[in-house]
Order: structure tokens, then C-alpha cells, then sequence
């Protein structure tokens, strides 16, 4: 299991790396996102009950990070249905390996490229004016929810490939990860949304993981929102490896 689920994530790795037009809206959208707000609603941090930033990019990063992560789970979805459509999928099925390696080798994949995500808008921020002011400690609190929530996108990205069975119906939720992500509170704090966006960020696990990654940015490592975001991505990755696993074996049937 372990081999092979090793070996199909270092396929996944190379493949995603020699198809770049599929990694670029990954960093170019979220860049352009964090460029945008910084650049206009750089005052907001003067809101009453606005938490205490350095400036606007520290409270910014944590979103163009989420986004990001969201975006890799679209980018995972795709690829998985590229290989079903071209027939290596099939291949696969046909080889004397366990099937849920299949699952967990795009994960592995999901997962690498989900560090990278999270080195490249750390060190983007730092070179812009941003802290980390949770030192060492909070940059691998950081890498610890950012790489569980991007497995866990990767995985809901790998179940719609798996029921879809279609790139291009893949890419069509593209637009939704823009709606599910603004409904939340990694754009805006919670406490300045208005209702019912602050009732439904209240629920939003997306919140929860915005904030978790956001807390080590714009101060020391609390409990409270780390847990949380640990939790909230653990959530997240949970169910949708347990989703793609299940969507694996419905497909294994109806082949």
C-alpha cells in the first residue's frame, strides 16, 4: 500500500509539474486576490474591533493561503479526471496494487504541493513587509493545517473527478470556491460581518482553518484558534478521504 500509494504521488508530483498551466491559477489568482485587497482595504484595520494587525497584509495572508489550498483541490480533481478520461485510471485498476492507493497517491501529491503553497505566500509576505510573529513554531503550525486542509480539498477535488468522471464538469465548481470562501471570515474578521454572513461563517469550517492559519501571522500561538484549525482541517480532511475512497469503490463497481 505504502509503496505503491508513494509511487503514484511521485507520478502525480512530475505530471503536475509538467503540465504548469494547471499549477499557475493556484499562486497567480490568490497573488492577485492578496495584491488587490491589501492594495484597497488597507484602512479597514482601523475598523473598531479589528484585530490588532502590523497591517493589512498580515490579515490577508491567511485567506490568499485558504484560497490557495481550495484552488489545489480543484487543480487535484482535474488531474484525476484527466487520467480517467485518457484511460490511465483504468490501468491502474487493472494492476496488481491496492486500490486505495490510487486515492492516497494523489493525496501525496495533494499534500507536497499544499507545503509549497504555504512556503511560497509565507516567504511572499515576509518579502512585502509581513511577521510571523509566531516565530518557527507558528510556521509549522501553519504548515501542519494548511497541508491537512489541502489534503482534505484535494480529496473532496478527487471525489467529484471519481463521480463526475469529467474534467471539464470538475472545473465547473471552480467558481464555487470563491462563494464558499467569501462566506466565511478568512477575507473579513467574523466579528465585522454582517448577517447572515456572520451567521453562516459561524459554521463555516473554512473559518475556522482561516483563523488557525492566520493566528501565528498576527501574533504569538494561542489554543484556541490553532485547536480549532487543527480541527477544522482534520474535519475536512477526514471526510473527504473517506468520500474519495467511497466514490473509488463506486466507480471500481460500475466499471
Amino acid at each position: 500500500m505504502i509503496r505503491a500509494s508513494v509511487a503514484l504521488g511521485r507520478r502525480g508530483l512530475r505530471n503536475a509539474f509538467r503540465r504548469p498551466q494547471f499549477l499557475a491559477p493556484l499562486i497567480i489568482f490568490p497573488t492577485l486576490f492578496l495584491a488587490v485587497n491589501v492594495g484597497g482595504l488597507n484602512r479597514t484595520t482601523d475598523l473598531p474591533g479589528f484585530p490588532e494587525v502590523d497591517g493589512f497584509l498580515d490579515f490577508q495572508l491567511a485567506a490568499a493561503i485558504t484560497q490557495s489550498l481550495m484552488l489545489g483541490g480543484v487543480s487535484s480533481g482535474i488531474a484525476m479526471a484527466l487520467e480517467i478520461e485518457g484511460g490511465f485510471f483504468d490501468r491502474m485498476v487493472a494492476a496488481p496494487i491496492p486500490r486505495t492507493a490510487i486515492v492516497l497517491g494523489r493525496l501525496i501529491t495533494t499534500a507536497v504541493l499544499a507545503v509549497a503553497q504555504i512556503a511560497y505566500f509565507v516567504v511572499l509576505g515576509l518579502v512585502f513587509g509581513a511577521s510571523i510573529k509566531g516565530g518557527f513554531e507558528g510556521l509549522l503550525v501553519m504548515l501542519g493545517i494548511g497541508t491537512l486542509a489541502g489534503i482534505g480539498f484535494g480529496a473532496i477535488g478527487t471525489t467529484l473527478a471519481l463521480r463526475a468522471k469529467s474534467a471539464s464538469t470538475v472545473q465547473g465548481i471552480f467558481p464555487l470556491v470563491f462563494v464558499v470562501l467569501f462566506i466565511s471570515s478568512a477575507f473579513f474578521p467574523r466579528a465585522l460581518l454582517s448577517s447572515p454572513s456572520d451567521t453562516i461563517a459561524e459554521y463555516n469550517p473554512l473559518s475556522y482553518i482561516a483563523d488557525g492559519l492566520r493566528d501565528p501571522i498576527i501574533s504569538t500561538v494561542n489554543a484556541a484558534p490553532v485547536l480549532e484549525g487543527l480541527a477544522a482541517a482534520g474535519l475536512v480532511a477526514v471526510a473527504g478521504t473517506a468520500l474519495s475512497v467511497l466514490a473509488l469503490r463506486g466507480r471500481l463497481r460500475d466499471a
